[in-house]
């Protein structure tokens, strides 16, 4: 079964696909569930669960940038208030979520956590292939660091727009959220991935810029 665990949806400033739609492309895409992660929101999670179906799983959850780079929370039920990195993750763990580094050491994009020996101990996992990921070096350095630190190696497709979805999933049997989590956690999932055209990367730098300004 293939999870897209990163994704994007309306509610994203940089972001344009509609909660609905992000679902309806998912299952064409043969994907069997989909994380929706915002920046700084669960908005787009939790509308784009009315729809929901018993074969395909939507996975609440938020990107919520600290003062040193992004951490996602995954299986979230309330938005996350805090804006350091222990307190975001603390604040995870209490709404039984699951954390991860998101395209880690990805110097092109400032908003990429450079983790440390002491960030390995507070998440649960590292993001390994993020579609964005300009060169590969990038996810091979993820891969590195969350096998040093036996920690679980996720993958999404960090998609802003609909052809992007399903470039990255994880692989996992599962019959519930409840199973999905727990085979995370106890890092009993694989990834498959490619990376996608730079140009979706610059679309969506032009897209945030123009939002900004019309703000």
């Amino acid at each position: 079964m293939k999870y897209d665990l990163h994704t994007h949806s309306k509610y994203s400033l940089d972001g344009v696909i509609d909660p609905e739609k992000l679902i309806k492309t998912g299952i064409k895409k043969g994907l069997d569930g989909i994380a929706i992660t915002d920046h700084d929101t669960i908005k787009g999670g939790l509308e784009a669960k009315k729809y929901e179906k018993d074969d395909f799983m939507v996975i609440v959850g938020s990107e919520i940038k600290t003062e040193r780079g992004e951490i996602i929370g995954l299986f979230l039920e309330e938005e996350i208030k805090s804006k350091d990195v222990p307190g975001v993750v603390a604040e995870i763990k209490e709404q039984k979520g699951i954390s991860i580094i998101p395209h880690p050491f990805d110097v092109v994009r400032k908003s990429a956590l450079q983790p440390t020996d002491e960030d390995a101990k507070l998440v649960d996992c590292i993001e390994g292939f993020n579609s964005r990921c300009v060169l590969q070096k990038y996810n091979n350095k993820a891969v590195e660091f969350a096998l040093k630190h036996n920690l679980t190696i996720t993958a999404g497709s960090d998609a802003h727009f609909a052809w992007e979805i399903g470039n990255a999933f994880i692989l996992a049997e599962s019959s519930g959220e409840d199973e999905l989590k727990r085979k995370i956690l106890k890092n009993e999932i694989t990834f498959k991935g490619k990376l996608s055209n730079p140009f979706n990367e610059g679309m969506t730098k032009v897209l945030k810029t123009w939002r900004k300004a019309v703000k």
